[in-house]
This record gives C-alpha cells, sequence and structure tokens, in this order.
C-alpha cells in the first residue's frame, strides 16, 4: 500500500522540538501530572489507585469505568457505543480501514486532517473533496455535498470543530449532512477531537454519533483535556460497527495502557474543572491573537468559533513552507505552512498554549513580516 507523506505532521516532527517558541501547538497548554492531581482535589487517593494498578494489559475495549465516562460527553450514548483507541488519530484510521474498500467513494472536506482524504486514497476509493471557501467562513456548501454524494458513496468524512481554520458547523448543519448521507445510506465520520473548547457557552456543540444512525464520532483526551501524553482517544457509533472495528484493531493493537485508561478516568471525572481551565486560555488567547490581527493590514483571518487553531492569510508573495522556515531561522517561532492543507499563503498557528509564548511570538511574527515588507 503506497500512501502519501503526511505534511503536517512531518512538518512538527521535524520542528517541534527544537523551535525557541511553539505557535504550532494544537493542544490547550498540557497538564503536568501534579496539576491534574491537584485539579482533581483527590491527589492522595489517585495516587493510591496508581500504586494498585496491575500493570498488564486492560480490558481490550478500555475499562468500563472509562466508557462510561466517555459516554458521558454525548447526549444520547451508552458505554456499549465507545471504544477506546490510541488518540484520535487510532481512532480515524481504524474507522477508515474498518468501512472503506477499493472503488468505493468517500468525500472529505478540505482543508481537514490528511488522514481523512489519504487513507481512503490508499485504499483504492475515488476521493471527493468538498472545499471549505474562506469567504462562505470555512463551512462547508452543504447544496455542494448533496450534488457530490452519489448512490455509491461509502462515507462522509467531516472535521467539526475544524483543523486548521476553526470554523463550527452548528447542529442544523449537522444535521443536513445526515439527511444527504441517509439518502445514500452512507456513514458520516466527524472527526471531533477538538470538540468541547467552542468560544461560547459549555463550549460542546452537538455531535454527529447523536444526530444520526450512522454517525461516528472520534474523539480524544488531547486537545480539550490538555492530555495528549497518554494517546488515548475512541471511536463513539453503532454498536455493530465498533464490533467490526475491534476486527480489525486485533490486528493492530490490543487495550491502552492501563495507567492512561486510570488518569483519563481522572481527568474525565473532573471535567468541569479542567474544561474550565480549557475555556479561559482559549477565549482568553484567542482574544490576544484577534487584537494583533485587528492591528495589522499584513495578515488577516476568519475569527475562530471553537478549537485551538486558526488559519491565518498573510499578504506577503512568500510561498508558506519558504515563509514558514524562514521565520523559523530567523525568529525560532514555528507555525504551520498552510499549503500542507493545500491553502497557500496560509499559516496555521495553535493559540491555546502559553500566553506568554504567544504574545512573544505573536511580536516575532510582526517583525517578521515588517522584515519581509522592506525586502
Amino acid at each position: 500500500m503506497k500512501i502519501h507523506e503526511f505534511e503536517v505532521e512531518r512538518w512538527m516532527n521535524d520542528h517541534e522540538e527544537t523551535c525557541r517558541h511553539n505557535l504550532a501547538e494544537t493542544c490547550v497548554r498540557s497538564l503536568t501530572t501534579a496539576e491534574l492531581l491537584a485539579l482533581s482535589g483527590r491527589r492522595e487517593e489517585v495516587l493510591a489507585e496508581l500504586e494498585a494498578t496491575l500493570l498488564t494489559y486492560g480490558p481490550i475495549p478500555g475499562s468500563p469505568r472509562l466508557r462510561g465516562l466517555v459516554a458521558g460527553l454525548y447526549a444520547a450514548q451508552g458505554p456499549d457505543s465507545v471504544l477506546i483507541t490510541h488518540g484520535a488519530i487510532g481512532a480515524n484510521a481504524l474507522v477508515h480501514s474498518t468501512l472503506v474498500e477499493p472503488g468505493d467513494h468517500v468525500v472529505a472536506v478540505v482543508p481537514t486532517y490528511q488522514q481523512h482524504y489519504s487513507i481512503p486514497d490508499s485504499y483504492g476509493a475515488r476521493v471527493d473533496h468538498l472545499p471549505l471557501r474562506e469567504e462562505k467562513g470555512w463551512l462547508p456548501d452543504l447544496d455542494a455535498l448533496d450534488r457530490l454524494v452519489t448512490p455509491d458513496t461509502r462515507l462522509i468524512a467531516v472535521n467539526n470543530p475544524n483543523n486548521p481554520t476553526g470554523s463550527l458547523i452548528d447542529e442544523a448543519g449537522l444535521t443536513r449532512i445526515a439527511k444527504i448521507a441517509e439518502r445514500v445510506g452512507a456513514w458520516v465520520l466527524c472527526d471531533e477531537v477538538y470538540r468541547g473548547v467552542d468560544q461560547h457557552g459549555d463550549g460542546f456543540t452537538a455531535s454527529i454519533a447523536d444526530l444520526y444512525g450512522r454517525g461516528i464520532s472520534t474523539g480524544s483526551m488531547s486537545k480539550p483535556f490538555s492530555l495528549a501524553g497518554l494517546r488515548l482517544g475512541w471511536i463513539v457509533g453503532p454498536t455493530g460497527l465498533l464490533a467490526d472495528v475491534a476486527t480489525h484493531r486485533d490486528y493492530t493493537t490490543i487495550s491502552v495502557g492501563r495507567v492512561d485508561d486510570l488518569l483519563a478516568c481522572v481527568a474525565l471525572e473532573h471535567k468541569d474543572a479542567i474544561l474550565a481551565r480549557a475555556h479561559r486560555i482559549t477565549r482568553t488567547n484567542l482574544a490576544v491573537l484577534d487584537a494583533w490581527i485587528t492591528g495589522r493590514d499584513d495578515i488577516g483571518y476568519v475569527r475562530p468559533a471553537a478549537g485551538t487553531t486558526a488559519l491565518l492569510r498573510y499578504r506577503a508573495p512568500t510561498g508558506s513552507y519558504e515563509f514558514c522556515t524562514r521565520l523559523l531561522e530567523r525568529t525560532g517561532v514555528l507555525l504551520t505552512p498552510g499549503a500542507a492543507f493545500g491553502i497557500e499563503h496560509t499559516v496555521r498557528i495553535g493559540f491555546a498554549d502559553d500566553i506568554e509564548t504567544l504574545r512573544t511570538g505573536l511580536d516575532l511574527v510582526g517583525g517578521f513580516l515588517d522584515h519581509l515588507a522592506q525586502t
């Protein structure tokens, strides 16, 4: 099987450990173990649980405790509708490998996480892209989606909140997508890894798993919950689908780690405190980014409605890989080239890490843009 290089992950692998100011980070500022224990208010109890944890294989679908807690993030799901995976990246890969066969038709919104079009393409599927348009607020044209979907469409892949733009399809939009899929019996995979950090209200938008019988939600502990180091995600969907996914999973992974499972349980049992922190960070930091952009005439964006990332369009003629490489060499600031998502003359910024890193990095990016304008 041949597959295209995963451009975003290759860029991050090459640079994120050596940059000085990481504005490419997509997680809400990561928690330390000590911070997680403090937020739980149960430090000694949790440490006792850890000490008593037998370091053997855990339940392959995830512990009943964890699956019940994940189900609680949804409006109408139970533990049997949850399968625990190695991150959302593992969840997405399992869904594609289970559902997509050579000759199938897949529709994927773009830009999005590259898994959702490169994996089905590598399986020999016919993949149509549904481009998100800046002038439409990076939201999908659902009339265009309706025209793309045919009787042989197997899967529609969307990403909500969207990476890299931060756009957010509301419940009415998701319901329309479900109706389009239902017309031909297609599945809808919604990568919801950024769900929980909308800019308003409780931070949660509706999930496709709650709106459509063939709706599949993937998520993880990485982004809103600030625990990417656990490498723990999930698939939420119909039990029959999860049984098929489990068959594929048996060939690649067994259980997640027992320690990871336990710490994810602790986090979800105290999700209100963790998400309150995430909302403070994402909403405060986006205001900082928004003020910086408002103060410049050489860069702009559609303000994100959710998530931790934004797609910035700069006005310099330099291509985005060259732009980001020169920026990194000159200032130590890491951004992600928009060309990695197929949108040139843009860069993705992650705004939900440390606020001082954000402020320092933005100042340096501003100086770099000034330098470009003078050369």
